[in-house]
């Protein structure tokens, strides 16, 4: 059975995508900690990250490290979050997000309800700064 993340990245739920290329995605999620909070996924279903192939492994940092400096440039960000545990969703993804303290840290403190239209207007955001940034080739419409 496929994963949620697998179907959002098929296309059968809406995603709000910043990157794609041949082996990663990264869209927003629907319960951010901060505004311009997203994940980076491995197009293939794996549950747990030690079962990545390193390259694979390194390709998805990599491109959350890319993603992160235009996020801290984007969101004046004093560091990016970074978590990856994999007990709701099994299939790898690293949760980045900006932060201005260690309070932002929290996983407690999600948006549950966030408003639709500011997820979209992060996610354009994020595209713009992105192909800026010279990642326009990966940076979906």
């Amino acid at each position: 059975m496929s994963t949620i993340f697998t179907r959002i990245i098929a296309g059968e739920i809406p995603g709000r995508f910043v990157w794609k290329d041949e082996d990663v995605v990264a869209f927003l999620t629907i319960e951010p900690i901060t505004d311009g909070h997203l994940m980076v996924v491995p197009r293939r279903e794996v549950a747990h990250w030690i079962d990545l192939e390193p390259d694979l492994l390194g390709k998805v940092m990599r491109v959350a490290q890319q993603i992160a400096r235009v996020q801290e440039k984007e969101f004046d960000a004093r560091r990016i979050g970074v978590l990856m545990e994999g007990y709701e969703v099994p299939h790898v993804h690293v949760h980045i997000w900006p932060t201005q303290s260690p309070a932002d840290f929290d996983v407690h403190n999600i948006d549950s309800n966030p408003d639709p239209e500011k997820l979209d207007e992060n996610a354009e955001r994020l595209r713009a700064a992105l192909r800026s940034a010279g990642f326009g080739e990966n940076v979906p419409d």
